[in-house]
């Protein structure tokens, strides 16, 4: 991984601010507004609108442990 992909990361958002992103969403909120209120990315909120709508869930799901490198 390059040195300027690893600063671009950053850790995840509390379980609270996610269920109030979802919370806004379902009271008919957009996207754009519910960046702006919580000081959150647009592209955060769209994925966890959709992990919320896939998954039906706001918490953390388990991650792929190892395996083989892709190349």
């Amino acid at each position: 991984m390059s040195k300027q992909m690893r600063i671009m990361r950053s850790k995840e958002l509390p379980e609270e601010l996610r269920d109030r992103i979802v919370a806004r969403q379902r009271s008919g909120q957009g996207y754009k507004k519910n960046s702006a209120a919580l000081k959150v990315p647009k592209s955060t909120v769209a994925s966890i609108i959709l992990k919320w709508k896939t998954f039906g869930t706001t918490r953390t799901l388990p991650r792929a442990i190892g395996g083989e490198e892709p190349w």
